[in-house]
């Protein structure tokens, strides 16, 4: 694959600044952007970040172009292009995310105050669709292990349960009836304290973009990528298994648990293979890895588990 991880791509070459930046709020996360130059007027911002160990090595990221351009978030639409489109209009500061349930600390946080001080890491990850196209992505963003760690889970929690925001004047596919908003997922309780488990806040060394899931998503990178839910202003534990929207949608189709598991067709298309984003129409189709690729870091959770069952 030719290299095309470009070290110097800006916010700008891509879409106007304005329609990503949440500045101001990560700033007040305790240090976690660093202002760098930038012309009077427009502030420009870089994650205070290091790399992460977990990374994958001898894969290059796909493009900022491919990440930011070819998503799905169907609250901007159902078109892959819709998202970068659409998102400009949705407002990320000021952000608040309702913590409750099983909690030592539950209440409404303001983003900056419920990640500050725990470290930013890069982490280029395999982001697989269920729709079967693949993605490198370099996310920054912190364990979630810290901040359940930071709330306090309650003994007999199981499942950390999660929601997006609905706000349709600024998010326009929340007008139409595509889903039950708010969209919903969830975790079991181990897999959201598994070290690979992050909430991402941006990428590429920026903040998050909108149509990436700003300001800040989360990332389960052996999961297929609706887990990986965007937006987020909730979250709770519970003992009992969360609703997920995708479950709820169409139970046949999409399991809670829903690993990539490249042996259990989608009943409308194949799991074996993947085309990797940015490698053309034609090109780039490689073989589905079980776990996406993180088989030995995380099989052990499904240990005696029916993977064709609990899907």
């Amino acid at each position: 694959m030719a290299n095309r991880f470009r070290t110097d791509l800006r916010w700008s070459d891509v879409t106007p600044r304005a329609m990503f930046m949440n500045r101001r709020q990560l700033l007040a996360g305790a240090g976690a952007l660093a202002l760098a130059g930038a012309a009077p007027g427009q502030a420009s911002a870089k994650l205070d970040y290091k790399p992460s160990p977990l990374s994958l090595t001898g894969q290059e990221p796909n493009t900022l172009e491919d990440i930011s351009g070819y998503n799905n978030f169907y609250e901007f639409g159902l078109g892959k292009e819709d998202p970068a489109a659409n998102a400009g209009m949705l407002t990320t500061d000021p952000w608040t995310v309702k913590v409750d349930g099983m909690v030592d600390k539950p209440g409404d946080y303001a983003l900056g105050d419920l990640i500050a001080g725990l470290p930013l890491e890069e982490r280029i990850y395999r982001f697989r669709c269920v729709e079967a196209w693949a993605m490198v992505v370099p996310w920054i963003g912190l364990q979630l292990s810290g901040l359940l760690d930071r709330i306090g889970v309650q003994a007999g929690a199981k499942f950390v349960s999660f929601e997006t925001l609905v706000r349709p004047e600024e998010m326009p596919g929340q007008t139409r009836g595509i889903l039950d908003w708010p969209y919903r997922e969830g975790l079991r309780l181990d897999e959201a304290m598994h070290p690979l488990t992050i909430m991402a806040t941006g990428l590429y060394g920026e903040p998050m973009p909108n149509q990436n899931g700003a300001p800040i998503r989360l990332i389960v990178p052996w999961k297929y990528g609706f887990k990986s839910i965007k937006s987020i202003v909730r979250i709770s534990l519970t003992d009992t298994m969360p609703q997920t929207t995708w479950n709820m949608q169409n139970p046949a189709e999409y399991g809670f648990y829903s690993n990539v598991n490249p042996t259990v067709d989608h009943p409308r298309w194949s799991q074996a293979s993947e085309r990797l984003i940015g490698s053309g129409l034609f090109g780039g189709r490689q073989e589905t890895l079980m776990f996406n690729g993180y088989e030995d870091q995380v099989a052990s959770l499904y240990a005696g588990m029916d993977l064709a069952k609990d899907y």
